[in-house]
């Protein structure tokens, strides 16, 4: 049987044109993120300059173009220009690079499919830091400034805030405290009278927890714990764990009692 709420297959075609290129995961610090998405998509955003030295793993750098570097806002620090990038082999894993197309066109009587392009094997991984100059130190500085700084503030009101006015105490606990009152404090009953209440109910059932037994009693819980433990026992193993049931000595489930046969004194042989 089908299930009705089962999200239908849709085909997607994988363009597999491009399995065998080789392509770089680079992590680029937080700063140069947010500069790149508010960059506008028709600007140079950096340049790398790799430099390769005859038995020496290649040294990669970034440098981050004008324009991205005059997209500061107005008192924010200005942004590091030259960063290294720390190469590393990707030996252990298979990573790849996906591409997603929606097709733009899905009123046609035989709509496109969406597809999916593999744009190439990640084969080296690339982290970008940045030197330490002065730069990069009063920006480091200027972001522990902001995070040390408390999130709420105290402001002084010039005018009057519509607000709901303060109430010395909630509906529920009120509903609650009436409740209780009601109710009225447990007190300890004589514990003859418990036990009577506790024997008529194991009559009716052979296990009980302990909420059901203060429920039936109306006792506090402790002085009905320490009744239960003259007269029952509790279970630690299933199938009637955390459960209490009354010891074999008290026991007095009602059982049909056997049929007694009279002997009839005529029947007896008399001389």
């Amino acid at each position: 049987m089908s299930n009705s709420n089962t999200v239908p297959h849709v085909d997607r075609e994988l363009d597999l044109s491009n399995t065998g290129r080789g392509v770089w995961l680079v992590k680029v610090p937080k700063y140069i993120a947010n500069k790149w998405d508010k960059a506008s998509g028709d600007i140079e955003v950096g340049k790398l300059k790799i430099s390769r030295v005859p038995g020496q793993r290649a040294q990669v750098q970034l440098s981050l173009s004008e324009a991205v570097l005059c997209l500061n806002e107005p008192g924010e620090q200005a942004l590091p220009k030259e960063h290294r990038l720390d190469v590393s082999n990707v030996t252990r894993q298979s990573l790849g690079v996906f591409s997603h197309a929606v097709p733009s066109n899905t009123d046609t009587v035989v709509p496109e499919s969406e597809k999916l392009y593999m744009e190439g094997r990640i084969v080296q991984k690339l982290e970008c830091k940045p030197y330490a100059d002065p730069t990069y130190y009063k920006l480091k500085s200027e972001s522990i400034r902001k995070a040390l700084m408390p999130q709420r503030q105290v402001q002084q009101l010039k005018g009057i805030v519509q607000n709901f006015k303060p109430v010395s105490d909630h509906k529920h606990n009120i509903d609650y405290q009436v409740k209780k009152k009601a109710e009225g404090k447990k007190a300890r009953d004589d514990k003859e009278s418990v036990l009577n209440v506790l024997f008529a109910a194991f009559e009716k059932h052979q296990y009980y927890n302990i909420k059901d037994l203060q429920n039936i009693t109306r006792q506090p819980i402790v002085y009905l714990k320490e009744i239960l433990k003259e007269v029952c026992n509790y279970n630690l193993k299933n199938p009637h764990k955390n459960m209490w049931e009354l010891k074999p000595e008290y026991r007095h489930y009602k059982q049909e009692a056997p049929v007694e046969t009279k002997e009839d004194p005529q029947s007896s042989d008399s001389d």
